[in-house]
């Protein structure tokens, strides 16, 4: 082959129009040179991508996401500070009087008054067996009343008997017995037949301790 070839308009601004480009032919300039035209193609190719509209708005769009949304805390008010702390300080000094108490306090559930068993004793030998009439032996309703005086009965108990004793006083009216024993106290107590009533020192052999009456018992 003879003569140059030209490389087109677009790549030497106008000069050698009479190249392939006006021919039909390549058109790149790159003449046979394989490598030369291909670079010249891939040129071309590149030069004639168009970026499709809105592309970069849309990647703008996407790379930025919503930012999040930021929540005030509620403030306290000023009275539910210091409500909270005035409870916290009444805690802390409850806990430390519990801790330095002088003593606890015991709540017993409410019931009878405890009481101790005593046992009834007559002196005669012949009524320590039976239970009639002659040997029954008297509670009375008035420690401090005469024990044989009318009305002072309050029920009838016999030698053996077992009795609950509540409380015993020391000054009631003094009782002798039929062997010469004597004695002023007095023992507020119950049957097993729920009689109440008040047994004179000297019908029993107690040996054991009997809390003292209360004022206004007796």
């Amino acid at each position: 082959m003879s003569g140059a070839v030209g490389v087109g308009s677009r790549y030497d601004g106008g000069a050698g129009g009479g190249g392939r480009d006006a021919g039909g032919g390549l058109g790149d300039g790159a003449g046979d040179d394989p490598e030369a035209l291909l670079r010249a193609r891939l040129r071309r190719a590149d030069e004639q991508i168009e970026t499709p509209p809105g592309l970069w708005d849309r990647i703008r769009e996407s790379g930025s996401g919503p930012t999040p949304a930021v929540v005030a805390l509620p403030r306290r008010r000023p009275y539910a500070v210091a409500l909270t702390v005035a409870a916290a300080v009444a805690a802390v000094l409850l806990g430390v009087w519990w801790l330095m108490r002088p003593g606890s306090v015991s709540v017993r559930p409410a019931g009878p008054p405890p009481t101790v068993k005593i046992t009834v004793y007559n002196s005669e030998r012949a009524c320590r067996t039976g239970r009639s009439l002659e040997c029954a032996l008297r509670l009375a309703k008035d420690p401090h009343t005469a024990y044989a005086a009318r009305g002072n009965s309050a029920g009838r108990v016999w030698h053996g008997d077992d009795l609950a004793a509540r409380c015993v006083v020391t000054d009631g009216r003094m009782v002798r017995d039929e062997e010469g024993v004597t004695s002023t106290r007095w023992y507020l107590v119950t049957s097993g037949q729920g009689v109440r009533g008040w047994l004179p020192g000297v019908r029993t052999r107690n040996t054991r301790e009997v809390p003292e009456c209360p004022d206004g018992v007796g």
